[in-house]
């Protein structure tokens, strides 16, 4: 059992604590904890966060029955706030860092957690992953692994649609507990670097971590103000990681290469460099199903292997994270015949997904792609499965956040693709005709040619109705996403994939 005075007492001893509002309901037991107050309950622990914060939600728990609360020093509080025993930090997101293993104990001590962080490619890396350890816990007579992905989040008992490419610190140690209940070992994570930046991973160490690349992506005032900041934030995975890999192709890897030394294990994969550790070669591509042999050498603990693969997934673009999760699976001891199995089964929603007219002449790609690595990644591979076919591009950018990725989407799709149409996607509070309008600018800058068409299925209809045998429909930026966010509400609008088949 615990109780408020050992939360004290954790805080207290990571030199967080700032003060208390009194002891006299300091014995009272903790039966959960939460920063959300509609999941508030008698006797739980709740933590005031967040810049949206009113303190009518405090009030909402401490009615619901929460024992206390913890927020950072320099707020009084209302009146109910003063019938609970209120602990002042001075760090709120370290000190969730502290109170979740307090809570839960260590959980990732018991449960081998493999973190993916970069720019582009962690859902597709971390389908792989799962696809791998699905067909490894199959041929041992168990369930599924857990993932906690930007896609979805799977524990054995929740399995829910993603709000956060990684979600929040209590959220997680919950998912890692449900998991271990239901007997399940592996979990499979997504590490963003706001995550990373603001300490929703703290305290979580990860059996095995991958590097996979990093590009001039969520540089923005409420983001990474710079590219410094972004790249420091995603390298802090490598010092809570007992293994690591990498790729030697990535941007920076120079800081990459440093950052990964301090894991006790490190390798590093590649597709162009044959000095790597695990190295893919005589790669080939037919109507977007791969082969590759990949050769891996000096794993610890593992045989050195030169083996054929097949990934399921379509095209060429996807080779890298095939790379990243057999050098994960490799790390972690997986069986061959697991990694090979797994690989091949692997199919990844709103992920390179390939959708064809009944009569076989319109061609269209939806694809979560939406910065200018991926664009660029993007525009590789219809290079090299659909030679000397136009490009026609829907797609958009979100509002407020990641404001840089309007200059090198709009240039890579006024450099690749022969018209393009402007939708809206997550505007937020910006006016998303005024955010298409900036993409726009950077599409003539390159001698490029689009339309402006705010509404996602009408934008998506106009593309079937310009595509012909010529071309390809590049539908980009929301991948399997059901929802839009409009201001602070999520409207459900329907996938991009949902418009594509209607139309198609």
């Amino acid at each position: 059992m615990l109780i408020v005075r050992d939360i004290i007492k954790e805080l207290e001893d990571k030199k967080l604590l700032v003060g208390t509002t009194s002891d006299e309901q300091a014995d009272r037991e903790i039966t959960g904890i939460t920063f959300n107050s509609r999941e508030a309950f008698e006797g739980s622990l709740f933590v005031v966060k967040g810049a949206g914060f009113k303190e009518k939600y405090l009030d909402d728990a401490i009615q619901a029955g929460a024992s206390c609360y913890v927020r950072e020093a320099g707020v009084e509080g209302t009146e109910a706030a003063r019938d609970r025993t209120g602990i002042f930090v001075s760090d709120v997101r370290k000190a969730m860092a502290v109170i979740a293993p307090a809570f839960y104990g260590r959980l990732s001590d018991r449960i081998r957690v493999t973190g993916i962080t970069g720019t582009k490619g962690k859902s597709t890396t971390a389908y792989y992953m799962r696809h791998i350890l699905d067909d490894y816990y199959a041929s041992t007579g168990r369930g599924r692994s857990a993932i906690c992905s930007g896609i979805e989040n799977y524990d054995g008992l929740t399995d829910e649609e993603a709000s956060l490419t990684t979600p929040e610190l209590f959220e997680l140690y919950r998912h890692m507990d449900n998991a271990l209940r239901c007997g399940i070992e592996h979990m499979t994570m997504e590490v963003s670097s706001q995550a990373l930046k603001y300490d929703r991973v703290e305290g979580i160490t990860f059996e095995a971590a991958a590097f996979l690349n990093i590009g001039n992506d969520h540089i923005s005032e409420i983001e990474h103000p710079t590219m410094d900041d972004y790249l420091e934030s995603k390298l802090k995975i490598f010092a809570q990681c007992r293994k690591g890999c990498y790729s030697l192709e990535t941007d920076e890897l120079d800081s990459v290469r440093a950052a990964a030394m301090s894991c006790p294990e490190v390798i590093s994969f590649s597709q162009k460099d044959d000095t790597a550790d695990v190295f893919a070669y005589d790669v080939k591509t037919d109507c977007g199903s791969v082969t590759m042999r990949v050769r891996a050498r000096g794993i610890s603990g593992y045989d050195d292997f030169d083996e054929e693969f097949t990934p399921g997934t379509f095209g060429i673009i996807n080779v890298e994270n095939a790379l990243a999760a057999i050098s994960l699976s490799a790390l972690l001891g997986i069986p061959m015949d697991s990694i090979k199995a797994g690989l091949a089964a692997t199919s990844v929603p709103g992920r390179m997904e390939l959708y064809r007219s009944a009569d076989g002449k319109k061609t269209a790609i939806v694809d979560f792609a939406h910065n200018e690595l991926s664009f660029e990644r993007f525009f590789e591979t219809a290079a090299d499965e659909f030679p000397g076919k136009k490009i026609i591009s829907v797609f958009g950018a979100t509002g407020s956040k990641g404001v840089t990725r309007r200059i090198g989407m709009g240039a890579s799709a006024g450099k690749h693709c022969a018209y393009s149409i402007l939708s809206e996607d997550d505007p937020g509070y910006e006016d998303p005709y005024e955010i298409c309008r900036q993409i726009g600018g950077y599409i003539e800058a390159e001698g490029g040619h689009y339309e402006i068409i705010i509404d996602r299925e009408e934008a998506i209809k106009r593309a079937v109705e310009l595509a012909g045998e010529d071309s390809v429909l590049f539908i980009a930026g929301r991948g399997a996403t059901k929802t839009i966010k409009r201001g602070s509400s999520y409207v459900n609008v329907g996938t991009d994939a949902d418009f594509l088949k209607k139309y198609l």
